[in-house]
């Protein structure tokens, strides 16, 4: 069989089984043991060693440890006060009260790394105050949709957790690169806000300014809490420790401090603890099969075959780059960002490496280009999100507010990969000995 043929059979059917609305884990496994048995012949016995190979990863116990001190700090109610504490400083800008959203969500993306779980916890008590004091609807979904990226931009993100483990790259090195884009990023998504209500005041009602003095309270109140996210980062980029050290060490911290706000209970803590089993084990799932389904790609000869494709455009250096993150955009829409990342890795990486970018380089630009699947039609995983919070609000109306932010995380990528060095300088800094 031809290996034109293999691949439109392997690619062709996981495309279908996605739009006949099969889950992930479900569609790449039965893909990819279609192509063990008829196109590598082997058993489905190799699903059992791959599993092993690829979940025995160091690295990869940091993913439920991250997961469940983001849970802590979601069920212990500390978002609501982060919520108020933004509100304080951002909420005399245009549309002062989905910046503070947009704020809020890249602190807590030092605190759970978990785009998804981001976009649900804001999504239950923001949205119902945005309504209530006059909000365009559009405009307070979209940003919510898209601020629930910045969980992935800010470390400690799951996605370079996962990618650090596969490719085998330094994470520590991964959450210093990305540290810097992440945070522009957000500056970007307020500014989308900002021109946006300037343009059209009566998306936004004015919120009036807080004193010196409750801006100051409002610090003082989260101090313990960023001192958490201080010390876990601030001992993974001090060789200090591991990142599954510091993520262990960040939970025990998220359980003290809640006990000592009376916040913790056996309720908040099983609550937190399944939270970090549900995900862990879903993305187990998309793991281990597209561990497989990547390595039938190497074999049959698509992985060569595609790189040499891309090397081969006569684009140049910036418009190869530019074909992949048009993949990447384009696949966001039908996949999810896990199961795409890990599929595509043994193809992109090689032609990138090429290219003279770096693998811990690739890592920022896939969570600016791929993660933004999340947030288009007709798959985007954070919309469906909100669809089933706001369930009165159609699915169109949600990703239309998102639209507009897809321009900043498009500038971001121009921006990472005409300067390399926005995302290689910290790292460079940190670990230069």
């Amino acid at each position: 069989m031809s290996l034109e043929l293999m691949s439109l059979i392997l690619i062709g059917g996981l495309i279908i089984l996605l739009a006949l609305g099969v889950e992930v884990f479900a569609a790449v496994g039965l893909m990819a043991a279609i192509g063990l048995v008829f196109f590598v012949g082997q058993s489905v016995d190799q699903f059992a060693f791959t599993a092993f190979d690829s979940m025995n990863s160091w690295v990869l116990t940091a993913l439920p440890i991250f997961i469940f001190m983001g849970a802590i700090f979601s069920t212990a109610g500390i978002v609501r006060s982060l919520f108020v504490a933004a509100d304080k400083w951002f909420g005399i800008l245009p549309g002062g009260l989905v910046c503070s959203v947009i704020g809020v969500n890249g602190v807590f993306g030092a605190m759970s790394g978990s785009c998804v779980a981001a976009t649900a916890t804001f999504g239950k008590f923001t949205y119902p105050e945005l309504e209530s004091l006059g909000y365009n609807p559009r405009l307070a979904l979209g940003a919510l949709a898209a601020g629930g990226l910045l969980s992935a931009a800010i470390p400690p993100s799951l996605t370079l957790v996962v990618y650090g483990g596969w490719a085998d790259v330094s994470v520590p090195r991964l959450f210093a690169a990305v540290l810097i884009p992440g945070i522009m990023l957000m500056l970007l998504f307020m500014l989308t806000v900002m021109v946006r209500v300037k343009l059209n005041p009566s998306l936004a009602p004015k919120t009036p300014e807080s004193t010196w003095r409750e801006k100051l309270i409002a610090v003082r109140d989260l101090l313990p809490w960023l001192g958490v996210i201080v010390l876990v980062l601030g001992t993974i980029f001090g060789g200090v420790m591991t990142a599954t050290e510091a993520a262990a060490m960040g939970a025990f911290l998220s359980i003290i401090l809640a006990a000592g706000y009376r916040k913790m209970s056996f309720a908040v803590l099983k609550e937190s603890m399944r939270t970090a089993v549900r995900i862990t084990a879903m993305y187990a799932f998309i793991m281990f099969a597209a561990s497989v389904l990547g390595m039938i790609f190497v074999h049959i000869g698509v992985a060569d075959s595609f790189s040499t494709f891309l090397l081969n455009l006569p684009f140049g250096k910036y418009g190869i780059i530019a074909v992949i993150a048009l993949l990447y955009i384009i696949g966001g829409m039908f996949i999810d960002d896990w199961a795409l990342l890990l599929l595509t890795i043994p193809i992109v990486l090689p032609v990138v490496t090429k290219l003279g970018y770096s693998p811990v380089w690739f890592g920022v630009f896939f969570v600016l280009v791929g993660e933004s699947g999340l947030i288009t039609p007709p798959f985007g995983l954070n919309l469906f999100v909100l669809k089933n919070i706001v369930p009165e609000q159609d699915i169109m109306n949600i990703a239309l507010g998102a639209l507009p932010f897809m321009i900043s995380i498009l500038i971001m990528a121009v921006l990472v990969v005409a300067f390399p060095q926005l995302a290689l300088w910290l790292p460079g800094v940190l670990y230069s000995r």
